[in-house]
């Protein structure tokens, strides 16, 4: 009889915890009519992010340091290094410009947000029900909003400026080791890059680190592999609590087309582009690479984070999907901190469905605004639950401030997409992760491991 091998059991465990956790919480919320009880839910949400995510979070920081450091000792030569980044941010920053153009050319293709196109659209009813869950949200969040929101008000170029401050202030970091107690992702790569770099110049000398880095990128893998036997349960509870809380029926209904809009895009972009870039510039088949990274995919529709996915992804990449240590350990670190082609997609549909709801008509220049700060404002999201949502008003400010006059879309008008936003958020996530992915393996080809 065939022995299942552990990734196959895994898969199967995931699948059943997505499948399971999506009737358990439709149940709930069908039982209690749309009110489940917080306690309950809490209850899920304790425990799938607590023993499952919480796990996944407490390996993250020294893998992406070990990986970095043993990844550049790899690569070895700095001008191969120079090499390896330069095609991995290129490889970036054109597969999301490519992903906001499809948002972009989808959204204002259909209109899902204007109901002057067939009756479907929202109505000043929904909107002002919008409205009030975004006042509900809480005040942390709101202040977190309209934070990011002041990065737009002073123009497109200070929109961009803000952006580009940002992503600076993250890659000259004052503190690495405050970063790293903060979470923060991409310092920790800036300092790991410029560590590796020296311990490599440094020759014989920085040998004895880099074997201690070496081991600890060992040990980190093999307790990752340990938490992956608890993903099935993790996911199950982490969906069951997404669904059971997802209610207000009558802002569901118009959200449908919208919702759909952005899950073509993502599908689209998932599914066609991104396989069409592997296979033209990766010299692989798409589809198979699809299907040994799906542990990955799963776990981040599951966890709805990429950075908690990190290490699943890391792991199916190297074990299952052919990619170079090179690459798993340089390439897909620094893709879960700043290659979010489906958070950029996500932002320009967001956007351009939200002026459409306010009969706001964006012309051609602030379509153009739309594609330049969403690809900037999804770089400086974080890889963790709904970041895009708080981004995302920078590019509406930007927007507002390119049309003057009086008619501006209120900050308020997020409210309107945050019941549906966390679907969407485990469909984007699984997009970015994915895009993560091809990327190794299109590095692996274009500079593989030496020797």
């Amino acid at each position: 009889m065939h022995k299942l091998s552990k990734h196959t059991i895994l898969t199967i465990g995931i699948l059943a915890g997505l499948i399971f956790g999506g009737v358990v919480g439709q149940v709930m919320f069908t039982a209690y009519g749309g009110n489940v009880p917080t306690a309950a839910l809490e209850g899920f949400k304790f425990i799938g992010d607590t023993f499952f995510i919480g796990l996944l979070k407490m390996v993250l920081i020294p893998l992406v340091v070990s990986s970095v450091i043993v990844g550049v000792a790899t690569i070895g030569d700095p001008s191969q290094l120079g090499r390896v980044g330069g095609w991995t941010v290129l490889y970036y920053l054109c597969t999301m410009v490519i992903a906001v153009v499809l948002g972009v050319f989808l959204v204002t293709t259909v209109a899902p947000g204007d109901p002057n196109r067939d009756g479907s659209g929202i109505g000043p009813e929904v909107i002002a029900k919008g409205e009030a869950a975004y006042g509900h949200e809480g005040e942390l969040k709101r202040q977190r909003i309209e934070k990011k929101a002041e990065a737009g008000r002073h123009g497109v170029a200070g929109a961009l400026w803000e952006s580009f401050r940002n992503i600076a202030k993250q890659l000259i970091p004052a503190n690495p080791i405050g970063a790293a107690a903060k979470g923060q992702i991409l310092p920790v790569i800036a300092f790991s890059l410029i560590l590796g770099i020296v311990l490599t110049s440094i020759g014989a000398r920085g040998q004895p680190l880099i074997d201690v880095f070496r081991s600890l990128f060992a040990a980190i893998m093999k307790l990752v592999d340990w938490i992956l036997w608890l993903a099935p349960m993790g996911v199950f509870c982490l969906v069951t609590w997404t669904v059971a809380r997802l209610g207000g029926e009558e802002l569901l209904r118009p959200l449908a087309k919208y919702m759909v809009v952005v899950v073509a895009g993502l599908l689209v972009h998932g599914l066609i582009v991104l396989p069409l870039v592997l296979w033209v510039f990766g010299r692989t088949n798409p589809y198979v690479f699809i299907c040994q990274m799906r542990e990955a995919l799963m776990t981040a529709f599951g966890t709805d984070s990429s950075s908690a996915t990190l290490p699943v992804t890391m792991e199916c990449a190297e074990q299952l999907g052919g990619v170079s240590k090179k690459s798993a350990g340089f390439v897909l670190p620094l893709g879960a901190t700043i290659n979010m082609d489906g958070t950029a997609l996500y932002e320009a549909v967001a956007v351009v469905f939200l002026f459409q709801c306010y009969g706001i008509e964006l012309g051609t220049t602030e379509l153009a605004v739309i594609v330049v700060t969403a690809t900037l404002a999804a770089v400086g999201a974080a890889g963790i639950p709904s970041a895009g949502l708080v981004t995302m008003v920078i590019v509406v400010e930007a927007v507002n401030n390119s049309l003057g006059g009086d008619k501006t879309l209120p900050l308020a008008a997020v409210g309107i997409i945050i019941g549906v936003d966390r679907i969407l958020d485990m469909c984007r996530t699984t997009v970015n992760v994915w895009g993560d992915a091809v990327g190794a393996k299109i590095i692996t080809r274009i500079a593989p491991d030496p020797g």
